[in-house]
């Protein structure tokens, strides 16, 4: 019997990866492309799967996030991978394409691809038959824009003006930093405060004014011309008010003396958790603008996090993104429609990687789908299924988009016998388990 095709609007990365994968399992699809007849303010091209920013899939080993979720895709058949390392340029150990080859080879794949149908000319109605999976990406133009908000709800769309940095809460020194809630404020007796702090005197805080006023920002482009607001300004525009501006905002030290020493300080650094197990702590009030080198170098300066390592850097931008949690299943189904799937960045994933991964489970969940198949998602232990319970399962007031990171994956072994393990073999344990759990999965699949 023939299969009425599945329609993809979204020629990016998550919607040519999610082609792929359905017409790999026989499914025919129409895959739909505004460009070039209608073109973004970041695009340059018509070519799908196009990288409009770095050309760089990030850390290519297993013992980053990201490298495990690039092993996982290629042993998931993602074209985005296949490509990519037929494009790949020197860069260390990082994975970098040269994105003309890149774009060029991922269209020529999917134009020679006989089950895929390639419609250029802009979506402005979301199909009322059939298998839809909606992979427009944070541009998204207005008149799908307006459709994703009659079937979503208005306010279950967002837009992300202000990102704070996230960062590894084991690279932070707890020789210097110290956890308490201002004043102790409903904290148990015996118990230490919901905040990381990281103190300074008053040279080291005048040091990082001073680096913060002097680093390179990125310049805004005209679609992201947006105002700053009061609850979310720039670190270094509080400063560019008054060097002390910070230390009545995000950085006041009232109420944080030191549990143990009972020092009182010239100004604080504080850090909430940002996932239930406190492997990932958010920075407090320090949305920036500074380049992402320079946020590294920055905010290095601050007592303790000397050998930081960020999982995510602070921006200001504009993006839209669906709220996830409240809106998909774990299978990118919209709940109230499931005939409808979202993947890509526009379900609050970060990165070029993450948003083919959402793209490569798509095809898969809408393949098993149209095959009258029951549909199951890897499991939280893979970094696949670690994105999925991030984008569905997180609380929907606290959701943001983020990169893979091994913070939203389950902890791996600390010891082995006696010996307290590295965070380097730790983080290999957990690619290794992850890998040996994607296999199960695939073969549970079959």
């Amino acid at each position: 019997m023939e299969m009425n095709p599945v329609t993809i609007i979204g020629g990016g990365l998550a919607g040519s990866e999610a082609a792929w994968q359905l017409a790999r399992r026989g499914i025919p699809v129409r895959l739909h492309e505004m460009r070039p007849a209608k073109q973004t303010p970041a695009h340059k091209t018509g070519k799908l799967g196009e990288l409009v920013c770095s050309n760089s899939f990030r850390a290519d080993n297993l013992e980053n996030a990201v490298g495990l979720l690039h092993e996982e895709m290629r042993r998931l058949d993602s074209l985005i991978m296949q490509t990519a390392d037929q494009t790949k340029l020197p860069a260390g150990g990082a994975l970098a394409v040269d994105r003309e080859l890149f774009s060029q080879a991922i269209t020529k794949a999917i134009e020679g691809e006989p089950l895929i149908k390639i419609v250029h000319g802009e979506v402005t109605e979301i199909p009322d038959e059939g298998l839809v999976l909606i992979a427009t990406g944070p541009l998204t133009s207005d008149a799908l824009y307006v459709q994703i908000q009659q079937i979503t709800g208005e306010d279950h769309l967002s837009f992300f003006d202000a990102i704070a940095p996230v960062l590894d809460a084991e690279t932070i020194n707890l020789n210097v930093a110290y956890w308490k809630s201002r004043y102790d404020k409903n904290v148990p007796e015996g118990e230490a405060g919901d905040y990381l702090n990281c103190p300074m005197n008053e040279p080291q805080y005048n040091d990082f004014i001073d680096a913060l006023l002097a680093a390179d920002k990125v310049e805004f482009k005209g679609f992201e011309d947006i105002p700053f607001f009061e609850g979310c300004m720039p670190i270094e525009v509080m400063a560019e008010r008054g060097r002390d501006t910070p230390r009545f905002g995000p950085m006041k030290p009232v109420g944080l003396k030191h549990p143990e020493t009972g020092e009182q300080f010239h100004a604080v650094v504080q850090f909430r958790q940002d996932n239930r197990a406190k492997s990932l702590l958010n920075m407090v009030g320090f949305q920036t603008k500074m380049k992402y080198g320079e946020q590294q170098r920055v905010f290095r300066m601050i007592p303790g996090l000397e050998d930081a390592e960020f999982f995510r850097l602070g921006s200001l931008h504009r993006n839209t993104f669906i709220k996830s949690p409240a809106l998909l299943d774990g299978c990118l189904r919209l709940k109230k429609n499931p005939r409808i799937f979202f993947a890509g960045q526009i379900t609050g994933v970060e990165g070029y990687v993450e948003s083919s991964a959402m793209g490569l489970m798509a095809g898969r969940f809408i393949a098993d789908s149209a095959h009258g198949q029951s549909l199951s998602p890897p499991p939280e232990t893979t970094a696949h299924g670690a994105l999925l319970a991030h984008i569905s399962g997180t609380r929907i007031e606290d959701f943001q988009p983020m990169n893979i990171n091994f913070g939203l994956l389950p902890a791996g072994p600390r010891r082995e016998g006696k010996r307290r393990l590295p965070r380097r073999e730790r983080r290999l344990k957990v690619s290794e388990r992850a890998l040996a759990e994607l296999e199960t999965w695939v073969n549970d699949s079959i």
